[in-house]
């Protein structure tokens, strides 16, 4: 995680576009998007379990002009993407989302692009779409941004882990909480090394679901953006007492245009 933020503060890109789901923070089921982005221009990380931080609170900037401009191309190109231009009191709940912008941009000096994918609620968005979706953010920077203007993707969520929260009524399979699937896991890893994300695209929803990798839809989406990019993979732990498995892996395109990130915990 240091890694990841001191490379980004070498970097120093124009923008930041997190990806991550949302559990029933900012989102819920009276209005619940397969996919959304926030277009405002400024938010409020609050952690999730109320950390007692109130006073620490540092209010970050939104790209709210790549954003727009992201919403427009998804649009054009046949994504029926929510959007939201502000959050009661301008709070970002998201646990993918706030706990990374404190931690990796402490400083809140970049501005930020917030994209939220389902995860948790069935029926989810496809893992061939998602890719797509990746494919389609890559297209819009490279097409229709300023040229020289460098962005940062990074994706946030766990890879194999069967918590309290998993839609479990949907799952027909023989593990329990607690359990995490390593053996699929590694073969995650490995085709990242490899620079094959493509084959992550080619997974059904029932997959994800029956090995623990529901999150796993926003390593999917970075994939798409990275191509066929190798990782450089700094480090997985099946984290049994923590009920999850975690991975650190980063991805820097020769171009030197864009730089991609990814944490997924």
């Amino acid at each position: 995680m240091n890694f990841l933020r001191d490379r980004l503060r070498e970097k120093k890109p124009d923008a930041f576009i997190l990806i991550g789901d949302d559990q029933n923070e900012n989102y819920r089921e009276d209005n619940l998007p397969q996919v959304a982005i926030y277009t405002g221009d400024r938010l409020l990380p609050v952690d999730r379990h109320n950390d007692g931080n109130e006073g620490q609170r540092i209010s970050y900037r939104c790209h709210s002009e790549l954003a727009n401009s992201l919403l427009d191309g998804f649009i054009q190109r046949d994504f029926d993407v929510a959007y939201s231009k502000s959050f009661p009191r301008g709070e970002l709940l998201a646990h993918a989302h706030a706990p990374i912008l404190r931690r990796i941009i402490p400083e809140a000096d970049i501005p930020v692009v917030l994209i939220f994918i389902n995860a948790i609620h069935v029926p989810t968005i496809s893992p061939k779409r998602c890719y797509r979706f990746g494919q389609t953010i890559k297209a819009i920077i490279e097409q229709q941004r300023p040229s020289g203007e460098r962005v940062a993707i990074y994706a946030s969520g766990g890879l194999s882990h069967f918590t309290a929260g998993y839609p479990w009524s949907h799952y027909k399979g023989s593990h329990a909480y607690g359990s995490i699937c390593e053996e699929f896991d590694y073969q995650l890893i490995d085709w990242m090394k490899r620079g094959e994300g493509e084959n992550f695209s080619r997974f059904s929803s029932e997959d994800l679901l029956n090995n623990g990798e529901i999150e796993l839809r926003s390593w999917i989406t970075l994939l798409g953006a990275v191509g066929q990019t190798p990782a450089q993979v700094l480090a997985y732990e099946p984290f049994y007492s923590a009920n999850m498995a975690m991975s650190v892996a980063y991805w820097e395109l020769e171009s030197g245009q864009t730089e991609r990130q990814s944490r997924m915990a």
